[in-house]
């Protein structure tokens, strides 16, 4: 491998460091706190809320925007500790399970109305897959195809539709199903929504998007290698031509292109 094909295809990992920064690391010090080390649900979630409270700072301050992973989790978080505070009824707690999902699906579906779709973060890396042709690729049909933009939108909002329907669903059943039938409803309820989610939004928004990228990542490399092979070759085809025939006259030459 070439030190130039290396230095466009970056690691997977590096790729994903974004979104795992935001999200797995909130998450998984949430876990870590809760059950490793026995803190309450509060606590575990105030906790592993500082890293995206900095994280959405740093980037309202230094880059004048707003980082739509970590601004997520860290409203997630905070809708987490004020939920935790219901009790009593049991029908409202399992209509509360579903308070989460709500405010991702808000939180998804503002952001495709603001113009810049949370879940894009999401599907980007698994699109781009560390190439850098592929990284530019990405940037030049943001700014110049509205049929990508339209596809990107529609990721983020068939995600934002699902969870908000997911929330509607699971707290109509928790105030009209029996008590013992939502508690294993309400699972099978999440699942058919992610298995619905990934379908609807890879058939309407990831793959349109793919075979964009793929079309112009490959049309820009096409005419790259295109350009250097009729530049490369061209100097040597031509000293072993002229080596190997004889020469000739202009003037007969002349003649037959005339003729």
């Amino acid at each position: 491998m070439t030190t130039k094909t290396a230095a466009a295809r970056r690691s997977p990992l590096a790729n994903l460091k974004p979104l795992l920064i935001d999200v797995g690391l909130p998450i998984g010090s949430y876990y870590l706190l809760k059950d490793a080390l026995g803190l309450g649900t509060v606590a575990a979630l105030a906790w592993s809320s500082v890293g995206p409270a900095l994280r959405t700072g740093w980037s309202v301050v230094k880059k004048r925007e707003l980082n739509g992973p970590s601004s997520l989790i860290l409203l997630v978080n905070v809708a987490g500790v004020l939920l935790s505070f219901l009790t009593g009824d049991p029908r409202l707690m399992l209509a509360k399970d579903s308070g989460v999902s709500s405010v991702i699906g808000i939180g998804v579906l503002v952001s495709v109305a603001l113009g810049r779709p949370m879940m894009t973060s999401a599907v980007k890396p698994w699109l781009v897959k560390g190439d850098a042709g592929r990284e530019a690729a990405w940037e030049r049909l943001l700014g110049g195809s509205p049929e990508f933009r339209r596809a990107e939108r529609r990721f983020s909002l068939v995600w934002g539709a699902v969870l908000l329907g997911e929330c509607v669903v699971r707290v109509v059943g928790a105030y009209t199903v029996p008590v013992d039938t939502m508690v294993w409803l309400g699972s099978v309820i999440m699942v058919v929504s992610m298995v619905l989610g990934f379908l609807v939004s890879g058939a309407t928004g990831a793959v349109p998007m793919a075979h964009l990228l793929i079309a112009e990542a490959g049309g820009t490399e096409c005419a790259a290698e295109c350009a250097a092979e009729q530049d490369a070759p061209a100097a040597p085809a031509v000293l072993a031509t002229r080596a190997a025939v004889p020469a000739v006259s202009a003037g007969p030459v002349v003649a037959a292109v005339a003729r």
